[in-house]
């Protein structure tokens, strides 16, 4: 097995024929066949169930799909950081963050990079912070953003001087947007769209579990997300009140969209981590060290 056959796996699976990935490949279809066939014999399981028309993935192509793009990702990773040794102008820096506004501290330290640096790319993945740390953990990337609850006994971290709060992203003509703030008492009733991750933990953080005592039972939860963006949506078309962060209906240019934070109010940490023994390429050590001064200077 090698990269180039993954590769070639890859993109079968993705253009769902024979046809289209030798297209896209531009090799021929009797020479992919048979890459793929090999494959199969080297691994002694059945990747693809072929039809007339479509191929698609067996239950042991989709493990191999989710493993081999974590393969070829740290292969790219590996291959830019050793091109890229011996020109300090540039390197490539992985980056995965939850959604906050505190994404800012990495903006700005590579605005401020970019003059002396300015073939340094960067490469970002937006996920929960479950989604973030099991990236860190597979080494796809360098640092990440995070946000309270987790456990952080696995990375070395800064701690940022931002905290989220915590809130209810609603439309503009809703008859909560006169309030200042929302209480408990107010969400008994509503549709609400809760983060995936806080649901999951039944928003398990000490401050949520004080805050809403016995009540989270009787919320009425009609969604769930991943990622803010889409949900906002939901509640621009009148579906439901989002329980999400301050800073991010701006940050998305929502219309018609308001916050209004929780009373009492409740905040989150935010920290920017990487894991323990990290061996950094020297475009990732320069970032480090940039955004270390920044927070140093706030």
């Amino acid at each position: 097995m090698d990269i180039r056959v993954l590769n070639y796996f890859l993109t079968v699976a993705r253009e769902g024929s024979m046809t289209g990935a030798s297209r896209l490949l531009h090799v021929s279809q009797p020479t992919l066949s048979k890459q793929i066939k090999d494959l199969e014999i080297e691994l002694g399981k059945k990747l693809f169930i072929r039809t007339n028309h479509r191929i698609k993935l067996t239950d042991e192509g989709l493990l191999l799909k989710k493993r081999a793009e974590d393969i070829v990702d740290m292969f790219e990773k590996t291959k830019n950081e050793f091109m890229t040794l011996d020109d300090i102008s540039g390197g490539d820096i992985y980056i995965g963050a939850a959604e906050t506004d505190a994404f800012k501290f990495f903006a700005r330290t590579a605005v401020d990079l970019r003059q002396q640096y300015p073939s340094m790319r960067y490469h970002l993945f937006s996920g929960n912070s479950f989604e973030v740390t099991e990236r860190l953990d597979r080494g796809l990337d360098d640092f990440g953003i995070v946000v309270d609850p987790v456990d952080l006994s696995n990375y070395h971290y800064l701690s940022l001087p931002d905290k989220n709060t915590w809130g209810v992203v609603m439309r503009a003509d809703s008859p909560l947007a006169e309030k200042d703030a929302i209480t408990i008492d107010d969400l008994l009733d509503l549709p609400l769209i809760v983060s995936r991750q806080a649901n999951q933990q039944k928003l398990s953080t000490d401050a949520f579990t004080q805050w809403f005592g016995n009540t989270f039972e009787k919320l009425n939860i009609v969604a769930t997300y991943s990622l803010a963006f889409n949900s906002f949506i939901m509640v621009r078309e009148g579906f439901g009140y989002a329980l999400a962060f301050d800073g991010l209906v701006n940050s998305t240019l929502e219309n018609g969209l308001v916050f209004r934070p929780l009373k009492p109010n409740i905040e989150s940490g935010l920290y920017i981590i990487w894991k323990k023994h990290q061996v950094f390429s020297p475009s990732a050590e320069i970032f480090l060290e940039a955004i270390k001064e920044k927070l140093d200077t706030l």
